[in-house]
């Protein structure tokens, strides 16, 4: 904006929270501070910290890792930060605001960032010793103090969420623990009757004990002047030593009144969409202080982080960046002294004619609302100690679901919604190898520097600039904070599908969607529509249609038609692409058993087409080298021979690894061959959201390395144990035992709905044992869905299991047989006889390797061609 005062122009910001912090941080991103003398007037006695997570303090969090100042940045930006000297008056024709120390300072652009403070109920002694509010840290470092030393009872008043909190706090501190809340049930704003009684419930069988429909009409003292009570609207009198007021907050506008600045009714500085004033176009209000120009004050973290955003992006007048803030979505996901709670929409049904549809089980303290529209449109809801469908409800709110209201509430159908399966990892744990990067650097990379995408962390952290495999575990890290700070998260698929991968799944599965085009229109975003998608979308729509494919009646030929389109590169010739242009081929070996015949025909096969062989660690024989107009020639021998598609391109079955067993070894207990290609041919070409690897050995020694794998099987002298999870590759993880001592059809049937389920439930490119970790419940609610039945769903996974064993077809066999389907193996379209010039080899130990320098030196085709024939 012009300067009116001096030659350096000047924004003084007041205030210094988590939505001041984030405003520097975005003047800096727009080289304001480069141009601009910045002042920070600060009443409290450090600078911004994380009061979102307040509470953790109690848990051990220090106020130095609580805060999100990094002075350096302060430093090297020149921003001058007043701590402890909060702005006591402004002088708006002046340009001027003065400090409580008598500081005075000449502004061009004036910031009020002043927050809200506690409401306190004006009852009598209300400010007696013993009586405290919970905002601030130093709020805490009293009550805590105080707890210790004088107080065995506490009492909230306020039964929202930082209520629910600060009685958590003194719970923790060792008090009994009392909550006070006038409304008639708890959390008023977030839930409704139903939601508060479930949570009452829970609440109570925690300790605590709880006041509701009561207010509080007085606090009671001693001659000292300390609390000893509080006497309550009922009647009633409840004794405590300690009251914490958390009834709520209040905009804190005092300074703008003080200057003339046009205030909301209820308070809050108005302002416009913008966020100036609209009284003064040289003053800027953002966060809690703020009235917003829809009407509403916003208490959440994340609309003043919007509201920051704007503010610096109108002051630095860039025409190519035009924000405005003309409101936020209000939807939110809390844990409440571990409780989840979660409204999204018209929580309450404030719409006309609108519907309720209700789970409720007072026994487990679980409560679930939907809000239906007459023509069936998801309106919202409230969730209350299951919200772990709240990912996929908040997705599907303004449009008509795919399956009926009542399937969504039961647990049957609530499917879970999508959780973070790093948020077990601790913070030491690295998740970029390739720059060192951890779990707390990247949390700290959202927290304290408020990025908000996985690009903003990647520049500030480096993470996931290198090979790029752990982008998607940064993607998960990123929204798990972004959400504990109140921030909606975008969960769906990719730009193109709202919805997550699971939920695609389930709308496949229901209404019988045969082709990815057809999901795009009917549920893509309304931008994707009638488009060609996205390079995420397609594979993980392709895998979906292939694994129901017999349920729907869609090919499960990945290279009919659409199909054809939507796979991965492996998958376009169902082998695996090398890095010199040629392909690999890898044969099934069920179990690792192959006869000599059967070595012979590999042999004979590597030696006729000129391949490298190597035993591979699943027991195979993998053949490297051949070009892509070969592929059909080396499968048609294969398949003469007896041999099948090995998958080892595809997100599906690789192998199941065995021992001898009890066949050969004199340890063994079991027939672990036996078992191992029986498990192998059942469950081949089963497409999922990411490889899978089995082993079965045969007694405890454990020879197939069972435990490392997705799912293993390790024999006992009754039977089979099943372990599920494992890991091995970049981030190995040991199986989890799920049953033991299982008969061959007990185990069958038990992983038939174990892989169902995953395939149902999972992510997209989700390994088991990151899924493991991250569905809601880990392994205790994978064993009552797959062993006890817990949902309901478990005749549905064995019947399409079955649908895929009866309709397994072999895809090389497929298309050697079909001429068609050989026209695309060739490796220029216009030149079908032509092979690729650059696939070439040099030989290494009696075989061959890629001739990579043919890649980069330019060579005339002739010269490779005649260059090739001489190798």
């Amino acid at each position: 904006m012009t300067a009116t005062l001096g030659a350096t122009p000047t924004i003084v910001l007041v205030g210094h929270g988590m939505v001041g912090q984030r405003f520097l941080e975005a003047l800096a991103e727009r080289g304001l501070t480069a141009t601009h003398r910045v002042v920070v007037l600060c009443e409290e006695p450090r600078p911004a910290y994380d009061r979102v997570q307040l509470t953790s303090y109690f848990s051990g969090r220090t106020p130095e890792e609580l805060s999100m100042t990094d002075m350096e940045f302060i430093k090297d930006h020149g921003i001058e930060l007043h701590v402890g000297d909060p702005a006591e008056s402004v002088d708006r024709e002046a340009h001027t605001v003065t400090a409580r120390s008598g500081l005075v300072v000449g502004y061009d652009v004036l910031v009020l960032a002043t927050g809200s403070y506690p409401f306190v109920p004006p009852v009598p002694n209300k400010d007696a010793e013993g009586c405290f509010v919970y905002r601030t840290i130093e709020d805490l470092l009293a009550i805590e103090e105080y707890a210790k030393s004088r107080a065995t009872t506490g009492a909230v008043v306020g039964g929202g969420l930082l209520g629910l909190e600060a009685a958590g706090a003194l719970k923790g501190l060792g008090l009994s623990a009392h909550i006070v809340e006038f409304a008639p049930r708890l959390m008023p704003v977030q839930v409704d009757d139903g939601g508060g009684a479930a949570l009452l419930r829970t609440i109570e069988d925690m300790g605590l004990t709880v006041h509701t429909g009561v207010g509080t009409q007085e606090i009671v003292t001693d001659a000292s002047g300390a609390v000893t009570g509080m006497k309550l609207s009922d009647g009633s009198e409840l004794a405590t030593d300690l009251v914490v007021f958390s009834a709520g907050v209040r905009p804190r506008d005092q300074l703008a009144r003080d200057c003339g600045l046009t205030v909301g009714e209820r308070g809050g500085i108005t302002v416009d969409e913008q966020c100036r004033t609209v009284s003064d176009p040289h003053v800027f209000a953002i966060g809690e202080c703020a009235l917003a120009s829809d009407g509403r004050v916003y208490g959440l973290v994340a609309p003043g982080y919007e509201q920051a955003e704007t503010a610096a992006a109108t002051i630095a007048e860039d025409e190519s960046e035009e924000l405005t803030f003309t409101g936020a979505d209000l939807s939110t996901k809390l844990k409440l002294l571990g409780v989840d709670v979660a409204s999204f929409g018209d929580a309450h049904g404030a719409t006309a004619d609108c519907l309720d549809v209700v789970y409720s089980d007072s026994r487990s303290g679980l409560y679930k609302k939907l809000v239906i529209g007459r023509d069936g449109t998801l309106l919202g809801g409230i969730l209350v100690g299951d919200a772990d469908a709240y990912g996929t409800l908040r997705a599907l709110t303004g449009s008509v679901p795919p399956v009926s209201p009542e399937q969504l509430v039961l647990p049957a159908g609530s499917g879970g919604g999508a959780q973070l399966g790093p948020s077990a990892l601790p913070d030491e744990a690295v998740i970029c190898s390739c720059h060192n990067v951890t779990k707390g650097t990247i949390r700290g990379a959202v927290t304290d520097h408020q990025c908000t995408t996985v690009p903003e962390v990647k520049k500030c952290t480096k993470a996931g600039t290198g090979c790029g495999s752990c982008v998607k575990v940064l993607g998960q890290l990123v929204n798990a904070e972004l959400e504990a700070s109140g921030v909606e998260v975008d969960k769906g698929l990719c730009g193109c599908f709202a919805q997550t991968r699971e939920e695609l799944y389930e709308i496949v599965l229901a209404l019988r969607i045969t082709t990815y085009q057809q999901l795009l229109d009917r549920y893509g975003r309304e931008g994707a529509r009638g488009g060609d998608g996205c390079e995420i979308c397609k594979p993980t729509v392709a895998s979906i249609i292939a694994s129901l494919a017999p349920t729907i009646g869609a090919s499960g030929y990945v290279l009919d038609g659409e199909q054809a389109a939507l796979q991965d590169s492996n998958d376009h010739f169902l082998a695996n692409l090398q890095k010199n242009g040629s392909y690999s081929v890898v044969p099934r070996i069920p179990g690792g058993e192959i006869t000599p015949e059967g070595l012979i025909v590999i042999g004979e096969i590597a030696r006729d087409f000129g391949l490298y062989t190597k035993i591979t660690g699943g027991q195979r024989i993998d053949m490297f080298g051949a070009r892509v107009e070969q592929l059909p020639l080396i499968w048609t021998r294969l398949v003469d021979a007896g041999f099948e598609s090995g998958h080892a391109y595809g997100k599906s079955l690789r192998t199941v690894k065995s021992c001898v067993g009890q066949t050969w070894c004199r340890y063994g207990v079991q027939d672990s061959v036996r078992m191992a290609i029986d498990l192998e041919l059942r469950y081949r070409g089963l497409r999922s959201p990411h490889k899978l690897k089995s082993a079965v050995s045969g007694c405890q020694r454990e020879c197939a390395e069972a435990q490392s794998k997705d799912f293993g099987v390790i024999a006992t002298a009754n039977g089979w144990n099943l372990y599920v999870g494992g890991n091995g590759g970049a981030t190995p993880r040991h199986a989890d035992l799920l049953a033991q001592d299982l008969s061959d059809a007990e185990l069958v049937r038990l992983i038939d709905r174990f892989l169902m389920f995953y395939i149902r439930t999972a992510d997209r490119l989700e390994r088991t044992s990151v899924w493991l970790e991250r569905i809601p419940g880990g392994l205790d609610h994978v064993r009552d869905v797959v062993v006890h039945d817990s949902l309901g769903i478990c005749e549905e996974l064995e019947s399409l299991m079955a649908d895929h064993v009866a309709h397994y077809r072999d895809e090389w066999a497929t298309t050697i047989n079909d001429p068609e389907k050989l026209a695309r193996f060739v490796s220029f379209v216009n030149a079908p006889d032509t092979p690729d010039p650059v696939v070439g080899f040099v030989p290494e130990r009696d075989q061959i390797k890629p001739d990579l320098p043919l890649l980069s030196i330019g060579m005339r085709p002739a010269d490779v061609l005649e260059g090739s024939a001489q190798r």
